[in-house]
């Protein structure tokens, strides 16, 4: 891990330390107060967890993920990263790389048998991040907006 960073589970008391870098992403997620309630009333309930990569001497999480663990036929038992993301300033500096290693490990000592994520289909930098960390293009995802 880089010089300065530390990285840690952020708790329900403290999501809002998430939300720079979660709103870089998900630019729809609301203020922060909706993300929070968004985050602390229902999808933790759903077994959302979130983990962050900090500076030293700043509050607010450089970089975060947002993940849950799971089991089905295809994977076994996995945990599963629903987003992943590093503020634009502190990009190139460790964190992505840093929050992929702690998932790696956190999965691994959960007893997972996968770690495992969807991307976007434009998201090329974020396709060979994920391919220079060991990743393989597993399958298609498909959707339709029931709305």
């Amino acid at each position: 891990m880089a010089a300065g960073l530390s990285l840690r589970e952020i708790g329900a008391g403290e999501t809002r330390l998430a939300y720079p870098a979660m709103l870089e992403l998900r630019a729809n997620i609301g203020s922060v107060e909706v993300f929070v309630e968004r985050v602390d009333e229902l999808l933790r309930h759903q077994g959302y967890r979130l983990a962050g990569s900090f500076e030293e001497g700043m509050d607010d999480a450089a970089a975060v993920a947002g993940f849950r663990t799971g089991h089905d036929l295809v994977h076994g038992s996995y945990l599963y990263v629903d987003d992943l993301s590093t503020r634009e300033q502190f990009r190139g500096r460790g964190h992505g790389v840093a929050l992929m290693d702690w998932l790696a490990g956190e999965a691994r000592r959960l007893g997972c048998d996968y770690l495992t994520l969807d991307s976007g289909v434009v998201r090329y930098d974020a396709h060979r991040f994920y391919l220079n960390r060991g990743m393989q293009i597993s399958s298609h995802h498909f959707s339709k907006s029931l709305g």
